[in-house]
């Protein structure tokens, strides 16, 4: 309880200007990439529930174009996903703008993903309890499966990161995070590039 109402808060800050000075370059080349490629576009951004379900405005490289069918709808996932695109998810390049999120104090480096707002009237009375901390860019239940796992055990291991934050949770599911980019494990490899959408039983 102390690490989590002290010493979180400015290590997330810490660590995440750290990490922002030094993979700058990283940074830099892939917004300007992003930008010739969609037409001055590299960022996408989305309202999202924080802790207490406080909305924020997430950032993200963006990865997809905005093509669109005959009725002017936008073409599934797998379809607007861009070769280079593909290439930013690969390596989770695509998330190095959530660590603006953390210093602003939006997010966490360690914490439930956030998701949308659509999805919380669907959530149990106990899955709801993932509000409870500031979400992450990273979190337990993205080092225990990521998009192979369901979303009833996801809000499961959400759960029971809010229950156990600790330094040492923390530590551990920063590092392991590393090995899972490095390795490219527990990211599902299906035709649609993203998980389905949580309906409320998945």
């Amino acid at each position: 309880m102390i690490y989590s109402s002290f010493f979180k808060r400015p290590l997330d800050f810490s660590v995440a200007l750290v990490v922002l000075i030094l993979t700058s370059p990283f940074f830099l080349l892939t917004w300007l990439v992003l930008v010739i490629q969609n037409r001055g576009k590299a960022f996408f951004y989305q309202e999202r529930p924080g802790k207490n379900q406080v909305p924020f405005r997430i950032i993200k490289f963006k990865t997809m174009n905005d093509r669109t069918d005959a009725q002017g709808k936008l073409l599934p996932d797998h379809q607007r996903l861009t070769l280079f695109g593909a290439y930013v998810r690969k390596f989770s390049l695509d998330e190095l703008p959530q660590l603006i999120n953390v210093l602003k104090g939006e997010m966490s480096l360690i914490g439930p993903r956030p998701l949308l707002f659509k999805y919380i009237p669907l959530y149990s009375e106990r899955q709801n309890r993932r509000h409870e901390v500031r979400p992450g860019i990273t979190g337990w239940a993205q080092v225990n499966g990521r998009n192979s796992i369901s979303w009833t055990k996801k809000f499961e291991l959400d759960v029971e990161y809010v229950d156990r934050v600790s330094f040492s949770l923390d530590f551990r599911i920063f590092w392991l995070t590393i090995l899972k980019i490095v390795k490219r494990e527990g990211i599902n490899q299906s035709e649609a590039k993203t998980m389905e959408p949580f309906n409320g039983s998945n």
